[in-house]
Formats: C-alpha cells, sequence, structure tokens
C-alpha cells in the first residue's frame, strides 16, 4: 500500500511472502489505511490471494514500529502453526501495546541464521533504520535483501519498481526519508558507516526489497550512494503549527484553517 503524506509524497508500505519449503511472511502491515481506516482485514485479504495464512511457519517482525506489526495479531489466528522470528526487544516493544505469546517467538539477532528447508535466512541490521531492534534479512536462495526501512523513499506517485521511478524523484525522496526516518545520521562516524554500507555491497544482492520502496533490482550503488549522502544533508526539520495549518488548508480547501490562533 502507500500512505499518503500532505505536503511530502506517499510512502510505500510493504511486506513480503518467501514461498518456500517454510513460508514466511515478513512484516505484518500498517493497522491503518491512508483514508485513517482500519487495514487489518484488507491486508488479511491480500495475503490470503498469496498464500493460505494456515500455511505460515515463520512471521518475521523486522521491528516494532505500527507499519510493521498492523495486522499480527490477526495472522497468529489464523497461521497457528508459525513462529514469530523476531529480536528480543522487539519482543519487549511490543509487550506494552501487542504482546507476543512467548512460546511462538523465535529469537534471532542480526548475523544469525535460520534454516528454513530448502533456503537459509541471514539476519542484517540494515546500514539505516529508526529503531534499535531492526533486524533485516538475506535469503540465500532468492539472494534479495529485505531492508525493512533502510533504502525507502518519500515519493511523487506510486511505481511497480524503483526503476521506473525517474533518477532525480528516486534519490530526492530516498534522501529525505533517510534524513527523516534515520536522524542519527547526521552524528554517526563516517568511517563506521562506511563500513556498515559496504557491508551490503560485499553482500551484493540481486534483489534489494525495502519495507518503504518498490522492489529494487540492479539498483544497489545507486541506493548505496545516495544514502551515503545523507549524513551530510540537511538535516531535517518537521513542520510547525503555522506550516501545519497551512498544509491543512490545502488538504480541505478551507482557507480559514490556514488561521494560526494562540
Amino acid at each position: 500500500m502507500y500512505f499518503p503524506i500532505p505536503g511530502f509524497g506517499s510512502l510505500p508500505i510493504n511486506a513480503f511472502v518467501i514461498k518456500g519449503e517454510q513460508p514466511v511472511l515478513i512484516d505484518t502491515g500498517s493497522p491503518l489505511d491512508g483514508d485513517g481506516a482500519d487495514s487489518t482485514e484488507h491486508f488479511m485479504d491480500s495475503l490470503r490471494s498469496v498464500i493460505d495464512p494456515a500455511d505460515l511457519k515463520w512471521i518475521w517482525i523486522t521491528h516494532a514500529d505500527m507499519d510493521h506489526v498492523g495486522s499480527v495479531q490477526q495472522i497468529l489466528k489464523e497461521a497457528p502453526d508459525a513462529k514469530v522470528v523476531t529480536t528480543f526487544l522487539t519482543v519487549g516493544r511490543m509487550s506494552v501495546f501487542s504482546p507476543l505469546p512467548m512460546d511462538r517467538v523465535y529469537l534471532l539477532n542480526p548475523g544469525q541464521s535460520l534454516d528454513i528447508g530448502d533456503r537459509t535466512l541471514t539476519s542484517v541490521q540494515p546500514p539505516s533504520f529508526d529503531a534499535a531492534d531492526t533486524a533485516g534479512l538475506y535469503d540465500s536462495k532468492s539472494k534479495a535483501f529485505f531492508s525493512s526501512d533502510c533504502f525507502g523513499a518519500l515519493l511523487p506517485g506510486q511505481a511497480e519498481a524503483a526503476g521506473d521511478i525517474a533518477q532525480a524523484d528516486l534519490e530526492a525522496g530516498q534522501l529525505l526519508w533517510a534524513t527523516i526516518d534515520s536522524p542519527w545520521l547526521h552524528k554517526v562516524d563516517s568511517t563506521t558507516f562506511a563500513a556498515s554500507l559496504n557491508a551490503i555491497r560485499q553482500m551484493d544482492p540481486e534483489l534489494i526489497l525495502s519495507s518503504h520502496l518498490p522492489a529494487a533490482r540492479g539498483m544497489n550503488e545507486r541506493l548505496l550512494g545516495t544514502l551515503a549522502t545523507a549524513p551530510n544533508a540537511t538535516p531535517w526539520v518537521g513542520p510547525d503549527q503555522e506550516a501545519l495549518m497551512q498544509m491543512m488548508a490545502q488538504i480541505t480547501g478551507d482557507e480559514s484553517r490556514a488561521e494560526v490562533t494562540v
């Protein structure tokens, strides 16, 4: 799905299914759609069109942000044999709003791997992230890197593949997202950050699947190159109240909303 963010564009919100010997669902979508309505049933319908949830053996939660765990409880009901692959910190974060049953949790730290029969999934902390519990993954069979928030972009429109997006729009959208999602990049040690980028370069995935970007095949250097510039980009500053009122006026067409009252 694409989630509209007035004044900034649209943010893709993706979940993925690996149809392996032991099927895996990666993340479980947002609890709300772009109109603010409950999206659980829509997500479940989309999932059922791809796989019977009862066939799932693993549910990989990359981190505990709401746009990644929105339908997890419903999926646990419909996938009784599935275990949740995640980190201890994700379990802790979710305990305050959507507790996971501990007998269905499988803890895996970055660097550790999970054998799912016809392939191995290796947990990877991506170069950029907004939450310390983030763990993406590399699929040894498809050679896909599921990068969670990393490489995401705010986009002016929808696209089937990242390669379909104009280069200038993709670079601007990716850089904007990086400065919003990972503001700590402005304070990171350049050598350490370069090493994290090089780790993905050495991984050399054939496909990068970000939670917030259309599928990117053969675009490793473009995505890594843009992200490498994020620490030196202008830090993002959110709208103040006056800017918010202007945005509301544009959305509703009611110019009276543009007035700031104290």
